[in-house]
């Protein structure tokens, strides 16, 4: 079975977590392809995909977006799981209450939801590196509110084992 993992990656988180999925993939004996959304071939010629945005100011990446558009045909004829990373910090919550990973949601993933029936769509914490960050993310970053990166904690903040476990139940689901 050949499994199709695409993704838009900014600074490199989101492209990390891809690859980590692609293998994993492999290690449970599946044919994985690893793609940049920009670059990605039809799906059609998949058994199933893998889709995943970082995510910024609640939305996805406009190459992701437009893959699963131009797509989503040949996306809902097969198995889908769709991911987003984007949140930061070591806290599920904000000081609201709000469970982040359901709160940051991107908004497209209601449109996806409805046209495509993907088995999943995850939410992972990101990375946060400013010798990264481009001149518009550098000075939000830089805004007063984010002293002391109040706003944006630096680090990695990708839970790994959790990256594998979901990945684990995506080979279940196909193999079974």
């Amino acid at each position: 079975m050949h499994v199709q993992v695409v993704f838009a990656s900014q600074y490199g988180a989101t492209q990390g977590i891809a690859e980590r999925i692609g293998a994993n993939l492999r290690c449970h004996g599946f044919e994985a392809t690893v793609e940049p959304a920009n670059q990605a071939t039809d799906p059609a010629g998949f058994d199933a995909s893998v889709i995943g945005s970082a995510a910024y100011y609640f939305h996805w990446m406009k190459p992701a977006v437009a893959f699963v558009r131009r797509n989503r045909a040949a996306l809902a004829s097969r198995p889908v799981w769709l991911f987003s990373s984007g949140p930061l910090g070591a806290k599920e919550m904000d000081e609201q209450g709000r469970n982040l990973r359901e709160f940051l949601v991107p908004k497209e993933i209601a449109e996806f939801r409805e046209v495509l029936k993907p088995r999943d769509h995850r939410v992972f914490f990101g990375v946060m590196d400013p010798a990264k960050l481009g001149f518009t993310h550098r000075l939000v970053y830089k805004l007063p509110a984010n002293r002391d990166n109040a706003m944006f904690p630096v680090g990695d903040f990708r839970n790994w084992p959790e990256i594998d476990a979901w990945v684990d139940s995506i080979a279940d689901s196909l193999i079974h």
